[in-house]
This record gives structure tokens, C-alpha cells and sequence, in this order.
């Protein structure tokens, strides 16, 4: 049994391990705190969480807890992963693992000084769905490949949003716009190398939209986030060969619904795959990673060339990375 403490009551905590674990007899969410303990245990009461705390240090020490999931803002994340690290615990972090890539590059060296698991918590990567996207890359049937375009789009109508605030990490790349850079990362299993990026900034050095161009040999990337009020969904992969091309909908959340369309030459195929949540999948992983020592694919280390990449964007766009 990995039993994990969760340090806040984010919105996106039910989805992302509560309810993966209801459904998962090795896993089970024991303990909360948050800022407001009243709020800690309304969401204790509504998630049948047994114990909770006033202060994110008491969950974090807890000895009737494994490991630790912090959905906290971003700038936090460095802090309380190394401070769950150093007491024993292995983490399930939130993505953005961190503000940039020195903090990144600290949280992987502690993880793996301890010999505990550090996890990015980009739950897409373990779903069949991208699975088989990587499968038909690999394969060479798209034959020489020409061009990736990778795009996520979200409005975001709220201007008190947490994502509108510079000084707890907020901005489209941090929280929608690192998924793309993320598929093309995991699609290719290499580094692109950012050659330029434009930014629309809402509040004071937050991006709201965020397109960077980017290169591998002689593949041309785009990759784009957009949370401004006015943008229409969009989580969609598409790549470009010399004898075909892949379209991906849906890579972020394929329990909604989602296809693979391949063009080969003059034939053409589509494949779905199932609905069971990507949070599912991730869970699995994370636990295959405690239980038998294996390393996942969205550990420590590749968060931090995961955060290059993103810094690299921000500097490219003419802003400041994140806790910079």
C-alpha cells in the first residue's frame, strides 16, 4: 500500500489522485492540510480523507505516509519536494515541476541522492493513446520527417486566475503551453533547440499566448500555448513526413474522446483508444516506479530538460523565466 498526503485542496487534486486511487487497492490518500483548515476539511469530509492537518510540514512528516502530491502553485513546488524528499517520501509533483531549470535540476539531484521517486506529473505520457503515437513514429512509415506542430489551447476567463500571477509561476507556458513542448520532447526522445518565440503578455509579465519555434536537424517545430479569453480548444499533434502524416486529437485528455488519423500515401486509418483517465495510467506508473525500482518517464531529470526547454522559450520571447 503507497498511502500519499496531498499538501492543499487544489481543484485538480480529485481527478489527478483521489479518485485514481478510490479505484487502485495499492494506493490511498490518508492526509490533508491546506492554508485554511476549514477548507482542508471540507475536502477531507467530501473525499473520505482520514486525517487532517493545519500545516503542510505535519503531512510531509507523517510516518503513515509514502508519498507526497503537491498540486501547490509553482514557485512552491521546489520547496516542498525537497522537503518531502529529505523526509523520506517519495513525490507525484504537479507540472510545472518547477519555477525553471536550476530549481528543476536541484529537486532531481535530491531524489536521486535518497533513491526515491520523483514524478512530473504529465499524466498524458502513459496513456495507449501516446503510446501508439510514439509506436507510429518510430516505425518510419511517415518516412523523413518534415515538420511537428504541437498546440494547446484553453480560455482562461478569470483574471484572478493563479495562472495570471508572475510571482506564483503563472503564465500559459507554465501551465498549458509546457504540454506540447512536452509531446514533442516524448514524441522524438530528444531536445529541440528553441530558435524563436513570440508572446502576447496579459498582466505584467505573464503570457497569455505563447508560440515558439523550434528545430531538430532539419524538422521545423511549432509549439503553442494560448489561454486568452478569446481562444477556441486545441490539443492537437500533427506531424508531417515525406511519405504520410499523423494528426493526434486530443492528446491531453483521450478519456474525452480521441482519434489518431494516419495518411499513408492514398490510404487512410483511424484509431481511438479507451477512457480510462490518463490520471489512471499515471497512477500506475508512479506506483510501478515505488513498488519495483523503475525509473518513469517523466522522472526527475527529464523535468529538468523539460524546464530548459521552457526557459529557453521565455528567453526567446523576451521575458524573464520563471523565479528568476
Amino acid at each position: 500500500m503507497v498511502r500519499f498526503g496531498t499538501l492543499g485542496a487544489a481543484k485538480i487534486t480529485p481527478a489527478a489522485l483521489i479518485y485514481p486511487c478510490m479505484n487502485e487497492f495499492n494506493a490511498q490518500v490518508v492526509s490533508v492540510a491546506a492554508r485554511d483548515r476549514t477548507r482542508a476539511e471540507r475536502f477531507a469530509e467530501a473525499h473520505h480523507i482520514r486525517r487532517v492537518f493545519d500545516h503542510y510540514d505535519e503531512v510531509v512528516a507523517d510516518d503513515g505516509v509514502e508519498a507526497v502530491y503537491i498540486p501547490l502553485p509553482i514557485t512552491a513546488h521546489h520547496e516542498w519536494c525537497l522537503k518531502a524528499l529529505a523526509a523520506g517520501k517519495h513525490v507525484l509533483c504537479e507540472k510545472s515541476m518547477a519555477a525553471n531549470a536550476a530549481q528543476a535540476q536541484e529537486m532531481s539531484a535530491a531524489a536521486a541522492s535518497s533513491g526515491l521517486v520523483l514524478m512530473d506529473a504529465f499524466h498524458y505520457r502513459y496513456h495507449p493513446l501516446f503510446q501508439r503515437v510514439r509506436e507510429i513514429y518510430r516505425s518510419g512509415c511517415l518516412g523523413e520527417i518534415r515538420s511537428i506542430d504541437a498546440a494547446f489551447h484553453v480560455p482562461v476567463t478569470d483574471a484572478n486566475d493563479i495562472r495570471m500571477n508572475y510571482a506564483t509561476g503563472g503564465g500559459v507556458t507554465m501551465d498549458i503551453g509546457c504540454y506540447p513542448i512536452s509531446w514533442v520532447r516524448h514524441l522524438t526522445d530528444r531536445e529541440p533547440e528553441v530558435v524563436s518565440a513570440v508572446a502576447e503578455v496579459g498582466p505584467p509579465e505573464v503570457d497569455l499566448m505563447l508560440t515558439a519555434e523550434m528545430k531538430l536537424d532539419d524538422v521545423s517545430i511549432t509549439t503553442s500555448g494560448d489561454m486568452r479569453p478569446s481562444t477556441s480548444f486545441v490539443a492537437s499533434l500533427h506531424v508531417v513526413g515525406e511519405e504520410g502524416e499523423m494528426r493526434v486529437h486530443n492528446v491531453i485528455a483521450p478519456q474525452f474522446g480521441n482519434r489518431i488519423e494516419l495518411a499513408l500515401g492514398k490510404e487512410r486509418s483511424v484509431e481511438t483508444f479507451d477512457r480510462r483517465p490518463t490520471y489512471a495510467y499515471q497512477l500506475d506508473a508512479f506506483l510501478e516506479a515505488v513498488e519495483q525500482d523503475i525509473t518513469p518517464a517523466t522522472d526527475g531529470d527529464d523535468g529538468v530538460r523539460q524546464m530548459h526547454v521552457i526557459d529557453a522559450c521565455y528567453m526567446a520571447a523576451g521575458l524573464r523565466k520563471r523565479g528568476g
